[in-house]
């Protein structure tokens, strides 16, 4: 599995962690190294966003300056001023006159019931701009994953730990594709191969249970995996959205069941690069990476 030394320098995207580790949430940021195209897609009941609708197509702004995907469920929103604040600093943002607004589309998870029913701060979004760097290797219980968990149908059964990962494919064309997902589902993860739970729910003795066997008892709300994929190829900012909606498959296979009424299941789609490419290539990719990313999430 993709892993190892792991880089998004080819992608000029920068990941920042900040992980509130006694408190058991933390966020996550993307930082591009130019303004980027950039789209999104919702596929749980659930989702907690900020800046989202601004997103799509038909909209007028095209390009993000950064992506922060953060704990604390809705409170954790407010880690974004601490994005903007980092990026206004520099100068970057959407012109408006002489001004500069930075765009920071932004997802959370719900994990206040893990450790401390607290969020991270405009300054825990501020620091992790500040530790962000090209590496993509760290995965687990890090930044945005810190306090998730996965398998959380039933009352009756202990959730088994999420995590953070990110993964980076080249594709036959040359070009490449990136995930990032922060992984708090409702559902079990699963082994696409076989089926076999490798990350969820499991009763007193340790045994893992699969989804549809137990009685349905889970708490509404508690959950959604987000993440998003990025590319150096070229695309509009329709073609992300399409990119988007396909990334989501790779969660549909590792995780059962996703995008219900309970998850809030975003995942954003990121073109930083000028490399022509077919979209049935990148779209394919773009679920596998998804995939492969939260395999690794929940991996030790």
């Amino acid at each position: 599995m993709p892993g190892k030394g792991v880089s998004f320098r080819g992608l000029k995207t920068k990941i920042g962690h900040l992980t509130l580790k006694s408190k058991q949430t933390g966020c996550t940021v993307l930082l591009f190294d130019a303004p980027s195209v950039c789209s999104g897609h919702v596929a749980g009941g659930a989702p907690g966003t900020r800046d989202g609708d601004m997103l799509d197509p038909t909209c007028l702004v095209d390009k993000a300056n950064a992506i922060l995907l953060t704990g604390g469920s809705a409170f954790g929103l407010a880690a974004a001023d601490g994005v903007m604040r980092f990026l206004a600093e520099k100068n970057v943002g959407f012109a408006v006159g002489n001004d500069r607004i930075p765009i920071v589309p932004s997802a959370v998870i719900y994990d206040r019931a893990v450790g401390e029913a607290t969020f991270p701060s405009p300054r825990d979004g501020y620091k992790a701009c500040a530790n962000a760097d090209y590496s993509a290797s760290k995965h687990g219980p890090i930044g945005v994953g810190c306090g998730a968990t996965v398998g959380k149908f039933s009352k009756k059964l202990r959730p088994g730990r999420g995590g953070f990962g990110a993964v980076c494919l080249r594709m036959p064309s040359g070009a490449l594709m990136g995930a990032v997902v922060a992984v708090n589902a409702y559902g079990n993860v699963i082994n696409p191969k076989n089926g076999e739970i490798v990350a969820g729910a499991s009763d007193k003795n340790g045994k893992k249970i699969h989804f549809g066997t137990a009685k349905i008892s889970g708490q509404p709300g508690a959950n959604t995996t987000i993440g998003a994929v990025v590319t150096n190829a070229s695309l509009t900012k329709t073609q992300a959205k399409r990119m988007s909606m396909a990334a989501h498959d790779g969660l549909a296979r590792t995780t059962l069941p996703s995008h219900t009424l309970y998850d809030g299941d975003t995942i954003y789609a990121v073109s930083t690069g000028g490399i022509k490419c077919d979209m049935v290539e990148l779209c394919a990719f773009a679920a596998k990476a998804v995939e492969l990313a939260v395999l690794k999430a929940v991996s030790d």
